[in-house]
């Protein structure tokens, strides 16, 4: 399995609070370095899971009064991330692994969660707390490469029967022949907003069509609008799972793009904007996520 990575920009200067970050990088680290073929890796998985939530609860309340005792201004806001993330999130994914039997996927999704989640709230809330507001497209996007990277390759797996290898961690929107494209929007936990753009060489989604009963398509047949968004949930519904996205939907025919809205919408910034290969063609995965207002009374 891939590693996860400790990188320096996480540490916000505040010696408590950067050693448990550590060490949290460290537990998940060690999860995913588990033999997936090894006789007792459920039970390494329960204990080596009981032990990161139980230290992850540790760490929020040191951090809780450490900003008491600074008297943080917006304390109330952090706690309450904090308390969804304990109450909502874990409650949801601890569900998955129970549900899967501990299976090394389900292990991987479950860390990938954390540490999406945990990269994201050190450089947007822990640093604030230190009075430092970056960019999200400075959070550290290296340490979750290596997990997207599996995701993507277990989706383009399962909907065109085809492994994906990255080429790219930083593509900037070259040609990649005749394709398609789609775009789509989640709200998640605490007040986030994820954007996620996906791209499919012609061949590829060629491949995906075969995933759609009755709709056997030839190299000289057209895709309609029908078939394309049906192979796009399919893609959607694989990729948003690192997000927490659980609900079944439908897109919507506004939700695909030609190449011209594809270019003009991945101009607006994505932080994270991977190029894949593979032996029918590319894939593109580009996201990126703000914090959407709260409205009051909403």
């Amino acid at each position: 399995m891939e590693q996860i990575v400790w990188d320096e920009k996480f540490n916000i200067g505040v010696e408590v609070v950067d050693k448990a970050h550590s060490k949290l990088f460290r537990i998940m680290k060690k999860l995913l370095e588990v033999p997936e073929n090894e006789e007792i890796n459920q039970a390494t998985y329960r204990e080596g899971i009981k032990y990161l939530e139980a230290y992850t609860m540790i760490h929020f309340l040191e951090e809780e009064t450490y900003m008491r005792s600074i008297k943080y201004s917006n304390y109330a806001h952090h706690k309450r991330i904090h308390d969804n993330f304990r109450d909502k999130t874990l409650v949801s994914i601890k569900r998955d692994l129970e549900l899967s039997n501990f299976s090394p996927s389900a292990v991987q999704r479950f860390v990938l969660v954390v540490n999406n989640w945990l990269a994201e709230h050190i450089m947007v809330e822990d640093q604030a707390i230190v009075g430092r507001n970056f960019a999200r497209k400075n959070r550290g996007l290296s340490s979750q490469i290596p997990l997207i990277s599996k995701t993507v390759n277990r989706t383009t797996t399962e909907v065109f029967q085809i492994e994906a290898k990255l080429s790219s961690a930083e593509y900037k929107g070259q040609n990649i022949g005749k394709a398609f494209y789609c775009q789509r929007a989640f709200d998640i936990e605490g007040g986030i907003r994820v954007q996620i753009l996906l791209g499919v060489g012609e061949l590829l989604m060629m491949r995906g069509t075969e995933r759609i009963p009755g709709k056997k398509m030839t190299g000289k047949d057209e895709l309609d609008h029908e078939i394309l968004l049906k192979v796009f949930e399919l893609l959607f519904q694989n990729v948003s799972r690192m997000f927490r996205v659980e609900t079944a939907y439908e897109l919507e025919k506004e939700n695909l793009m030609d190449k011209e809205q594809f270019r003009t919408n991945f101009m607006k910034g994505y932080p994270c904007r991977l190029l894949f290969s593979t032996k029918a063609g590319s894939f593109i995965f580009c996201y990126r996520s703000f914090r959407v207002k709260e409205t009051k009374g909403g």
